[in-house]
């Protein structure tokens, strides 16, 4: 009668776990840093996480690109997100865990005058850039979309699922050298890493 009562309780904490596995998974709980297949297939193919990530993550800050010198406001605006989990892994640690997302969400702007003064606001979704951790370069090797401990890509706003950067040394890289001894990434613009 023992045996039974142990495979009876053994088979309810599996279907327990099972029955709460796809629960964990909407809300972000089992959305570990280490989970790449969010954001990438077993070849290492990166796309936009298919995810709420405006309402479910944390925005890590924002950046204005400014207008040209004859217009007023900026003309574009750049919205930054991560998982809650790798904030908190950064904060306890000063790195990003291996899985850690970043989406940088690009907008068009509108400016208008407002009672505030020249204002712009987001507009149109422009495109995505994409960087997921991976602190051992051995994860996909061969893809030329990873390397310097990140996958690397781009989307237009017309295509999440497909990059348009073909090789991140040539596409991406560049851009990130100013803040190669802060992992690549412009952390100087996240507050949200540094706490209170």
């Amino acid at each position: 009668m023992k045996k039974w009562n142990k495979i009876a309780v053994g088979a309810i904490a599996l279907a327990l776990t099972a029955g709460a596995f796809p629960f964990l998974m909407q809300n972000g709980n089992a959305e570990t840093a280490k989970d790449f297949s969010l954001v990438t297939d077993s070849k290492g193919h990166i796309q936009v996480p298919n995810v709420d990530y405006r309402k479910d993550w944390t925005m890590l800050g924002a950046w204005a690109i400014a207008a040209d010198k004859d217009k007023q406001g900026s003309q574009g605006m750049h919205v930054v997100y991560t998982q809650p989990e790798s904030v908190a892994a950064y904060r306890k640690t000063g790195k990003f865990p291996d899985g850690a997302i970043l989406i940088k969400e690009l907008f068009s702007t509108d400016t208008a005058a407002m009672t505030t003064g020249t204002v712009s606001r987001a507009n149109q979704t422009m495109g995505w850039f994409v960087m997921v951790k991976e602190s051992t370069n051995k994860r996909f090797p061969g893809n030329k979309l990873w390397g310097n401990g990140w996958g690397w890509a781009f989307f237009d706003g017309k295509n999440r699922t497909k990059t348009k950067t073909t090789d991140y040394k040539a596409n991406c890289l560049g851009c990130h050298v100013p803040v190669k001894n802060s992992d690549w990434v412009y952390v100087n613009g996240y507050p949200v890493l540094r706490g209170k």
